[in-house]
């Protein structure tokens, strides 16, 4: 049941009211932003909604069984609210958002609705729309591992094991230049040889996009610095001078788990697993069945 005062439940059933709709979102990096559709800035629960944020919601939906309701937010983009860089950087997927009613004379008196998460995100001509999810659409992802000869672990997680701070593991940089969306040049890395952060991360640790990070696709030293190729071209735009973070790859392969890093004992694929090839092969006098183990 919504916890509704009964100074705020009053108010809802007089004949006039001051009612007020205010979203408070939680993003992933952990900072907090408030916004309502009411005319001034509101001020409760500890956080300050700010007004002419351009916010407006649909008309959602309630559902009585497990299946997931949704609804959407649209609103424009601010320098002091939502930025596109923060949504290009994916700051906001997955953010919690905290639908309340508040009487606006006396912002005191207010109630939580529901809580949502943030889902597909659309930007368009200076605004954007965020689609927002029940809770319950977590039920609807998949869950578990697959069954995979290659490693599903990030080098260096927990589940791996690796300890990326021993030396040639980890390197730190700053940028130099941009010469694309997916190339960065990148200076200040030394004593690591072409293709040494292959798969690897890369991190932004200051300037205006702090907290960025990416997958690397290749690396080369040139004359001028390191070339780093993306996964990805960057939706945002790096700064010279910004810092970053390199991380070696891992191709995910046995072989390079036993050989490179003596990990085979945290490997977490299935090396014997047979392919698809041998699946659908059929004895043979050229091919050897003698219930051997089978690996790249």
């Amino acid at each position: 049941m919504r916890g509704f005062s009964e100074a705020f439940a009053a108010h809802i059933a007089g004949e006039a009211t001051t009612l007020a709709t205010a979203w408070r979102v939680t993003r992933s990096d952990g900072v907090v932003l408030g916004f309502t559709d009411h005319d001034r800035d509101l001020s409760f629960d500890g956080t300050v909604f700010l007004a002419a944020s351009g916010f407006s919601m649909s008309d959602g939906e309630a559902v009585a069984d497990l299946s997931a309701a949704a609804a959407e937010v649209v609103g424009a983009f601010s320098n002091v609210a939502i930025t596109e860089a923060d949504l290009l950087a994916g700051r906001y997927d997955g953010a919690k958002v905290e639908l309340f009613r508040v009487n606006w004379q006396e912002p005191e008196q207010y109630a939580l609705l529901k809580v949502q998460l943030i889902g597909e995100v659309k930007r368009q001509a200076g605004q954007f729309s965020a689609e927002l999810r029940s809770f319950t659409a977590v039920l609807e992802r998949q869950q578990g591992r697959l069954y995979s000869r290659r490693c599903d672990a990030r080098l260096g997680d927990e589940r791996c094991g690796i300890d990326m701070g021993q030396a040639g593991r980890r390197a730190t940089g700053t940028l130099l230049s941009m010469p694309a969306a997916d190339r960065l040049l990148i200076g200040g890395v030394e004593g690591f040889a072409d293709g040494a952060f292959r798969h690897g991360r890369l991190s932004v640790t200051s300037g205006a996009e702090k907290g960025l990070e990416v997958d690397v696709e290749d690396s080369n030293s040139t004359d001028d610095g390191l070339m780093l190729s993306l996964w990805l071209p960057l939706e945002v735009t790096l700064s010279p001078g910004d810092g970053l973070r390199l991380d070696i790859g891992c191709d995910k392969r046995f072989a390079t788990c036993r050989d490179s890093f003596a990990n085979a004992a945290n490997f977490r694929g299935f090396p014997h697993m047979p392919g698809s090839d041998f699946a659908y092969s059929y004895v043979s006098g050229k091919t050897t069945h003698d219930g051997s183990v089978l690996f790249e």
